[in-house]
This record gives C-alpha cells, sequence and structure tokens, in this order.
C-alpha cells in the first residue's frame, strides 16, 4: 500500500491591527454616507414644506394643479403661473430679491440693451422683470419647465419690452459648446436664482456658470440665492474660489445672498 502524502499549505496569520483598521476605515465611510443620506432627506423635507407653503396660497383650480402669483416691477403688473409638478416651476425667495435688486439699483446695473440669460429661469419672473428693464432675454431651463416658461414670459411681456425674449433647453454641464458656442453666443449678463439646493447637479451648474463667465467675456454674473443648506454654503465657497466675487446685498430675513462675479 502507498502511503499517501500531504502537503502542509502556509498558514497566512491574520493581524488583529490591520483588520480593526480596515473595520474602522468601513464603519467611517458607512457614517459618512449615512450622513450625507440624512442631510439629503433633510434638506428635501426643508424644500417640500416651501413648496407647500407656496401652494397653500393658490387659489384652488378645477381643470389645472396650477396657481397665480402677481407682482409689481418695472412700472408693470406681473401675473405669474406656476405649476405643482416641479421645483423649477414655482417661484423662490431669491428670484424676488434679485428682481427687486434689479430695479432698484439700474445706475449700477444697467440691462438696457444688453444680452441676458438666465439659467434656471423656471417660472420666468427674474427674464420678464430683465425684459422690462430693456434687455434681450434669452431665458433657459430644462424642457419639461419651457412650456410654462414661455407662456409666463409672452403673457407678461407683449407689448411691453422692447425686446422679444427667447426661450430654450439648458441642461447643465451638457453639450454646451455644441449648444453655446463661445464667441456665437455672448451675453453681458448671466442671471441665476435660487439654483442651488439640495440636487446632484451642482458641479455641472458651476461647470456651466463656467463656460457663460469666462476669461476675457467680460461677462458679468449674477447669482442670488437662498441660503438653506451646508450644500448651499459649500456651493458658495467653490463659486468664490472660481470667480472674483462681491457680495452686492444680504438680506438675513430672508436668508438671501446676492453674488455679483466676473471671471478671474
Amino acid at each position: 500500500m502507498e502511503r499517501s502524502s500531504s502537503v502542509v499549505q502556509p498558514v497566512r496569520q491574520k493581524h488583529p491591527g490591520k483588520t480593526k483598521e480596515v473595520d474602522e476605515k468601513k464603519e467611517g465611510k458607512l457614517q459618512v454616507e449615512q450622513e450625507a443620506t440624512d442631510e439629503a432627506l433633510a434638506d428635501q423635507k426643508v424644500m417640500a414644506g416651501e413648496a407647500q407653503d407656496r401652494r397653500n396660497i393658490w387659489e384652488p383650480s378645477v381643470y389645472y394643479a396650477l396657481g397665480k402669483e402677481t407682482f409689481y416691477f418695472a412700472g408693470h403688473d406681473i401675473s405669474i403661473r406656476e405649476s405643482l409638478d416641479t421645483y423649477g416651476a414655482l417661484i423662490w425667495p431669491g428670484a424676488i430679491a434679485l428682481c427687486q435688486f434689479l430695479e432698484n439699483n439700474q445706475q449700477q446695473v444697467s440691462l438696457t440693451d444688453k444680452a441676458v440669460l438666465e439659467i434656471g429661469a423656471g417660472t420666468g419672473l427674474l427674464s420678464i422683470v430683465a425684459s422690462l428693464l430693456g434687455a434681450w432675454v434669452t431665458a433657459t431651463d430644462l424642457p419639461d419647465i419651457l412650456s410654462n416658461l414661455t407662456f409666463n414670459l409672452l403673457r407678461n411681456t407683449r407689448g411691453r419690452s422692447l425686446y422679444s425674449p427667447q426661450v430654450t433647453s439648458l441642461c447643465w454641464g451638457q453639450d454646451l459648446q455644441r449648444d453655446f458656442p463661445y464667441p456665437s453666443f455672448h451675453y453681458d449678463y448671466v442671471l441665476a436664482a435660487d439654483v442651488v439646493y439640495h440636487h446632484d447637479c451642482l458641479q455641472e451648474l458651476l461647470q456651466t456658470m463656467r463656460h457663460f463667465c469666462r476669461p476675457g467675456s467680460r461677462t458679468t454674473l449674477l447669482w442670488a440665492n437662498k441660503m438653506r443648506f451646508q450644500s448651499d454654503l459649500r456651493f458658495a465657497e467653490s463659486f468664490e474660489s472660481s470667480f472674483n466675487t462681491t457680495l452686492l446685498t444680504e438680506l438675513p430675513q430672508q436668508e438671501v445672498r446676492i453674488y455679483k462675479a466676473t471671471a478671474k
């Protein structure tokens, strides 16, 4: 009978210290991810609450889930139709604050005969006011926002503004050079109001701002935002490091800041 032989494989011993270090890293990563998730849920709850507050003041409609808001800017009554469907179809504090600033500071920021682009135009209130102040305006937003945006723009500028505002689709960070090549698409001012909140496109938003406000363009960017969340403050830090910025005004009660920026 043959004697069977066996080969003894070396046993790799575990290092308790190293295992503990790996476990701690995993736990730390999970904790960071959980904190980010909790922050996102809390932020979304705040936004939903603000949206609900706006919807509660609407007059009920039998046929449409729509509400109306009326404002008075640049010597005109402005009637805005809002929608239940999306945050982009609601009016937020930053837009109202920037409208007031533009109306009250026309010597500092003259929009007469200026080419103006609004990104994230939403309901169109800011673009309407810019048009009434004499600007040639292009209002942009996501495709599903454009119908209501166009309705509000035409309703409030027809026969009132020197230039008819244009409406077009713009997805932040996507196909910018193809759809808005520089210098063919050059603007004196880029307007943005309440475009920063807890969403997944903040880097793309900053990229879009840089595309339109680039060195040598002489474009001025005006950004107004209610500072609700930590993510808003982090974006503000990135914004300030990307451009030459001036804090034009801060409204503590509304928690709104208005920045002016030019390319570095």
